[in-house]
């Protein structure tokens, strides 16, 4: 969350792909690929914006580390609700990807119930699991 709020400034949105494995139903994430690492140019507008050669540079990543993509996630100044833009164009658009918004550009506190976390099902449709839903999704701390 740190690593968000600096890349945006307080005053941009900012984003970033989470790599992992998966076991079973389980999503064990191990790194986080910023949006601004695959595109300088990703927050320029305000808002996170990739084309396609950004992604070229994901997939190498996730090939050379043998992690996939998990989830993506990114700030939104205000609340953690999914806007129409977002909606529309998923950052992957297969179904089961997970889409997590952090509000007020992942100023301290960042609550897991604060967050919007939206699970993608194909045809721009998404279930929304945010508020204290997401507390029985997302698990933070180690691995037991």
């Amino acid at each position: 969350m740190s690593e968000l709020r600096r890349r945006g400034g307080g005053k941009t949105e900012s984003g970033g792909f989470l790599l992992g494995k998966r076991q079973g139903d389980r999503r064990i994430f191990e790194r986080c690929v910023f949006y601004d690492d695959l595109d300088a140019n990703a927050y320029s507008t305000g808002v996170c914006v990739l084309y396609a050669d950004a992604f070229e540079r994901l997939w190498e990543i996730c090939r050379s580390s043998g992690l996939q993509v998990l989830a993506d996630v990114h700030t939104h100044g205000d609340a953690a609700t999914q806007s129409e833009a977002d909606r529309c164009n998923p950052m992957i658009a297969r179904p089961g990807h997970l889409a997590l918004i952090v509000e007020r550009f992942a100023s301290n506190p960042v609550w897991r119930h604060r967050m919007g976390l939206y699970r993608y099902e194909g045809s721009h449709a998404w279930t929304n699991f945010s508020g204290w839903r997401s507390r029985r999704i997302l698990k933070t701390g180690t691995l037991t």
